[in-house]
């Protein structure tokens, strides 16, 4: 099996369930996400990148609770894993890095934390919470910087119930490259 029948096979089996204490399952997430990329003119790689960026979620399959119970599966870490021997970095690294883009945009934007959902608020909990000065200013210089933050703003966005987006098989053209 290729990377982009892994990638399929693994939204289409698990992309059902529940995304974690939001009112939309992991595939719509997944879709919304990469529509808004898509909305952004984003290259290939970025879009590819937005539509699994939570894959890490797939692989690792942690409970529903996880989050009530106190854990970070480190999905961010799983999934650039996965990503990376897959489709390389510039796919894999602003999925790394959106889990600490969110840390950061609560360090430097005091409006961000307080649109945050409640489910990310407690991740973000166990994540480490906002970045320190010396933290954000570290982030600041990677150079996926802004794609992880672009990534992290669609990430927000995608938890709209019934949001009507393209299906799965629209984003055959990712694969062909």
């Amino acid at each position: 099996m290729n990377a982009a029948d892994e990638a399929i096979t693994l939204l289409k089996k698990y992309g059902g369930a529940a995304y974690f204490g939001e009112p939309v399952s992991q595939l719509e997430h997944a879709l919304q996400t990469a529509h808004f990329a898509v909305q952004a003119g984003s290259s290939r790689e970025l879009v590819l990148a937005a539509l699994l960026h939570d894959v890490g979620h797939l692989l690792v399959d942690p409970a529903e609770s996880a989050a009530d119970e106190g854990i970070d599966a480190r999905h961010e870490i799983a999934g650039y894993d996965w990503l990376l021997s897959r489709f390389g970095e510039l796919v894999a690294e602003p999925v790394r890095l959106h889990v600490p883009a969110k840390r950061y945009l609560c360090r430097t934007n005091p409006a961000y934390l307080s649109r945050l959902s409640p489910a990310s608020v407690r991740s973000l909990e166990l994540q480490g919470g906002p970045f320190t000065e010396e933290e954000a200013r570290e982030f600041e210089s990677h150079s996926f910087f802004r794609e992880a933050l672009r990534l992290r703003s669609w990430d927000d966005e995608a938890k709209i119930p019934g949001m009507v987006v393209a299906p799965l098989e629209a984003y055959e053209w990712l694969w062909r490259a």
